[in-house]
């Protein structure tokens, strides 16, 4: 592991764009360098002391439902190689989980989540900013797709979400960060040659960091 300051890169877009998987492609092409990756929907506000009708009322696409500054204060200690206990959020419950993950400090830091660019403290933190831009209507299908088998939702509850908050929160919250990017990756992890470009940038960087 180097000694000078980690990298971190920041991968955004809307909800199904495929930013996930980018992240993880970035990963696994990183085989041999020391990387770690933490998801900004671990840091979902602690709802505990709201009631359960209270929580289900919780707007995720809204940039008040995360809490960035435990974000921020979490990714600063990784950049001072420190370790932390990255929350859990527990989705039944609606609010964070008592239980924690052990994160170590890295060379390279990928932060991915829908709302990585709307705070400007958290932006100004980001080495290299990916902004993930996907068609809406491939975003929904995966979405859908992803809430049904993975989250045991119906038709119904997907749509009317994503009609209600996730769509026009998308407009309101997400697309206009898409200026913030210093890469704009389309069609995500389907876009192989962009992530090869965006791995030999981080290696260039790497390497740099190294001499």
């Amino acid at each position: 592991m180097s000694t000078s300051r980690p990298m971190v890169i920041g991968v955004t877009g809307g909800s199904g764009s495929g930013k996930t998987t980018v992240s993880q492609d970035i990963i696994k092409r990183l085989a041999g360098e020391s990387v770690v990756m933490v998801p900004q929907d671990a840091y979902y506000q602690d709802q505990s002391e709201k009631s359960m009708a209270e929580r289900r009322m919780t707007n995720y696409d809204h940039p008040d439902s995360l809490d960035n500054e435990l974000l921020i204060s979490q990714l600063k200690q990784l950049l001072n190689r420190e370790t932390i206990e990255q929350p859990t959020y527990d989705y039944t419950n609606h609010t964070r989980s008592s239980e924690t993950i052990t994160v170590e400090p890295a060379d390279v830091i990928i932060l991915e989540g829908v709302l990585l660019f709307t705070e400007q403290k958290l932006r100004d933190l980001l080495d290299i900013k990916v902004y993930v831009d996907t068609d809406d209507d491939l975003r929904f299908i995966r979405r859908m797709q992803r809430d049904i088998v993975e989250r045991g939702r119906t038709v119904d509850s997907v749509v009317n979400q994503y009609m209600e908050t996730v769509k026009p929160m998308y407009h309101q919250f997400v697309e206009p960060t898409k200026r913030y990017a210093d890469i704009i990756l389309p069609e995500g992890g389907a876009n192989a040659v962009g992530i090869g470009m965006l791995e030999a940038q981080i290696r260039a960087i790497l390497s740099r960091n190294k001499a």
